[in-house]
């Protein structure tokens, strides 16, 4: 039976998002076993390619919030809803109901948030931006653990491990779900440390930013930082693994004051798969470059390349995966511009991804195709263990946690002596494709 949404729900709906709520009446109307066929999660993302036939997440509410997930089709001036995603089959006939149902096409898009229905965080230009910076990434833990548990059966949930650094220097919240029906290994961490420097860290630092060698030029440096980093492994192998980092780092110089003497944004999103589909490629690489061009047209290409670059596993001559966006040392404008740029992009990730498992997490495969993925793992395992710089830094500081930084590995990879696809397979159509660099937008 169709939830009934809560009268605070209803009362908090913003103009934006009440022309969302249009489809609740029309899904109301269907027969009970129809609308039992309709699957609920509570979060508030959704695709905004309708036209590429993506599920699509209505958004109903900015704070508590129910979201039907389904694909749409643009018929005339009308979206009619194909498909909806449930974890029962649907009943029988429910498919021809369902297809008639019409939504109008004052769906929102991408601008599914009004100024008002902000965050406090967001709008909160008063407070430093490192305690901003830890709300935003706390709340983003929190929508993106719903979203995936949303596609998981109601009993699989994620471990929330919540640690304390020995020195009280920060803390982290750990969450990990491992061995789900949909999910082999998912962890979704976020973590707020500070701390002194190593010598190690901060030639790091200077080797690859001038500004750095400038401002870090002798003495100690205290360091904060607050960041959330997500690595998902799906059982299925034709439903892709992604990965998201998003940071804030300060650096103060040792007993100095409260003031930073360098502080930057970094991080990124992107996706691996182990059989290429374009379509899903070219959905997630639009819904990152529809949050880059909103706040300069010039994000999407510089930070696709980046990532290019930077995801290349060099003893392989190949890239991790079919990238995305990567950044870091990012100072050249004011922080608040940075900081809604960031949260905008760490936003885009659950519409860029989240909508592809629903998408692939129930097709079929053979032994041969998972073998292939484990394959496909391992060489996701060497790039992290080998040129990861977030792992590396994690590595070299005092007192980390190792259980929390290597959470981005496979619950299981493969390494087979001298594994070569067959010319002209999948497999080898997705070696090709991580062996030269592509456009996937225009």
């Amino acid at each position: 039976m169709l939830p009934r949404l809560p009268s605070a729900n209803l009362r908090a709906l913003r103009p934006l998002n009440a022309r969302a709520a249009a489809v609740v009446p029309a899904l109301r109307q269907l027969p009970a076993a129809h609308r039992a066929a309709v699957q609920f999660s509570s979060h508030r993302e959704y695709s905004s390619e309708s036209e590429h036939k993506q599920p699509k997440w209505i958004t109903f509410n900015n704070a508590v919030v129910c979201a039907i997930a389904f694909v749409l089709t643009k018929q005339g001036t009308e979206y009619v809803l194909e498909k909806c995603f449930s974890k029962k089959a649907p009943p029988e006939g429910s498919s021809a109901a369902l297809s008639k149902l019409a939504v109008p096409e004052t769906i929102p898009h991408a601008d599914y948030e009004s100024e008002e229905s902000k965050p406090r965080y967001y709008t909160a230009t008063q407070e430093p931006m490192h305690k901003r910076m830890e709300e935003f990434v706390l709340d983003l833990q929190n929508r993106l653990v719903t979203a995936l548990e949303s596609l998981e059966p109601a009993q699989t949930k994620f471990v929330r491990d919540r640690w304390e650094r020995e020195d009280g220097k920060g803390y982290g919240i750990s969450c990990v779900l491992q061995g789900g029906e949909v999910f082999e290994k998912a962890g979704v961490n976020v973590s707020v440390i500070e701390g002194t420097l190593t010598p190690g860290q901060l030639k790091s630092m200077r080797d690859r930013n001038p500004q750095a060698r400038k401002a870090l030029s002798s003495g100690e440096y205290d360091f904060r930082v607050a960041g959330i980093s997500v690595v998902v492994h799906p059982r299925n192998p034709f439903a892709p693994t992604a990965h998201k980092n998003f940071r804030r780092f300060e650096v103060y110089r040792k007993g100095a004051g409260s003031e930073p003497v360098m502080a930057w944004f970094g991080g990124g999103a992107d996706l691996t798969p182990a059989y290429l589909f374009e379509d899903d490629v070219r959905h997630f690489h639009r819904t990152l470059k529809i949050a880059c061009d909103a706040h300069d047209p010039s994000y999407y290409p510089r930070f696709k390349e980046w990532c290019d670059t930077y995801f290349t596993i060099v003893h392989r001559n190949e890239t991790r995966g079919v990238g995305g966006i990567f950044f870091d040392d990012l100072e050249d404008r004011a922080p608040e511009e940075l900081f809604r740029f960031v949260y905008d992009a760490g936003n885009a990730f659950i519409k860029a991804y989240v909508p592809l498992i629903a998408k692939r997490m129930r097709t079929p495969y053979s032994q041969r195709e998972r073998e292939w993925q484990l394959v496909r793992r391992g060489h996701y395992a060497e790039f992290n263990l080998v040129y990861d710089r977030g792992t590396k830094f994690g590595l070299m500081t005092p007192g980390a946690r190792i259980e929390s930084i290597l959470m981005s590995l496979p619950l299981t990879a493969r390494w087979e002596y001298m594994n070569q696809p067959e010319p002209g397979s999948a497999e080898d159509s997705l070696l090709q494709c991580v062996r030269k660099s592509r456009n996937w937008v225009e």
